[in-house]
């Protein structure tokens, strides 16, 4: 097996001097390598200012071992990437640390001024077959982990960390991909612990914690009127602490042709969440373009079991439904979510489907 440290090629452990040029150069070795190859990052700290490792590789597989913490520039720009995989197959990435270096971003942001959208932590783009186990990363830009147009993307054992009150750092933003799975992995952040967007089937979610952030979310959905839908996703053993939601599907307001249906969300609990079960299909956020409208996104086949906890609001399950396309097949079965010494209360309009065993708060559907 191939091994190339990138030290060997000019890389810098020293947090300054920018080593792009030499992990890309690492990167083009193992590519074009015909055997398995290995890159490895050992310890210290090395700045890259920006690195699209691109393929297709002849290379069979290649490892990525880092040992050390890469960092981006401090500052802001323009690009949406910073570290950026695309066209590649049977890559890992194991252990280490990046740093997105956010914090002059957030504050111009949270200051509404005018400034960049920000740069993605690490973006994986027509790929299949990519294993990411043991990272962390932290004070991303804008979000943590991109799956792009992927297929077989399985993340385990990580840790996704950015302050509760810095903007748009989703954890994972996933869109027009399948096959993908988090596992065993602690995610603290300022917007979605998870979000899965238009074009996303056979998800597989199990043992992560969320909290801070804004839960994790199939959606938002049914912006743009043409849209692939979303279906067979798992989400299971979650804990949620102090979010802004729990488990949640959110749509736009909008005529669409998008659909999601054969959602399990099961084994959670909940701690202290403003919304810990929410189907909310009436999302027009600044009352533009879509006032008066209703959801296209049909919703259907969707089991909420075994998910237990504290709500921070009085109504802890919502089903706000389209009128148009009202949500059917949903399922509560074994639910027990309080809300202090009060008695907790569901909402429903729109939405049909069934209970059985304990529901609490009692099911309006």
């Amino acid at each position: 097996m191939a091994a190339y440290d990138v030290t060997r090629f000019g890389a810098k452990p020293d947090g300054r001097t920018d080593s792009a040029k030499a992990f890309l150069t690492a990167w083009a070795k193992a590519c074009s390598s015909r055997s398995p190859s290995i890159i490895y990052v050992p310890k210290g700290t090395f700045l890259v200012s920006q690195a699209s490792f691109l393929g297709p590789c002849k290379s069979p597989a290649i490892r990525i071992l880092i040992k050390g913490t890469i960092v981006a520039k401090y500052g802001y720009d323009s690009s949406l990437k910073w570290l950026y995989l695309k066209n590649v197959d049977n890559v890992g990435i194991f252990g280490g640390t990046i740093d997105g270096r956010g914090k002059s971003l957030w504050a111009c942001k949270m200051a509404r001024r005018s400034c960049p959208i920000g740069a993605i932590s690490l973006t994986i783009a027509s790929s299949k077959n990519v294993v990411i186990s043991g990272l962390t990363s932290v004070n991303s830009k804008l979000f943590h982990i991109s799956i792009q147009s992927s297929s077989e993307i399985s993340i385990r054992n990580s840790w996704l960390i950015a302050p509760k009150e810095s903007p748009n750092t989703d954890g994972f933003h996933i869109q027009s991909s399948s096959g993908v799975s988090i596992t065993g992995t602690v995610i603290k952040t300022g917007d979605d612990c998870i979000a899965m967007k238009a074009g996303v089937k056979n998800v597989w979610i199990d043992h992560v914690y969320c909290g801070p952030g804004h839960g994790i979310s199939i959606g938002s959905l049914g912006d743009v009127r043409k849209e692939e839908g979303v279906q067979n996703i798992t989400v299971k053993s979650v804990v949620f602490s102090g979010t802004q939601n729990g488990l949640r599907i959110k749509t736009w307001g909008k005529p669409s042709t998008g659909f999601v249906k054969g959602v399990t969300f099961q084994h959670s609990v909940m701690y202290n969440v403003r919304n810990p079960i929410i189907i909310d299909q009436n999302y027009c956020p600044s009352k533009i373009n879509c006032p008066n409208q209703h959801s296209g996104i049909k919703i259907s086949d969707v089991s909420f079991s075994n998910i237990k906890g504290s709500s921070a609001s009085k109504v802890a399950m919502t089903f706000d439904c389209s009128k148009k396309n009202p949500c059917t097949g949903i399922g509560l079965k074994n639910i027990k979510l309080t809300y202090g010494k009060i008695k907790a209360e569901s909402f429903c309009r729109n939405a049909g489907g069934r209970s059985s065993g304990s529901v609490i708060p009692p099911s309006c559907l």
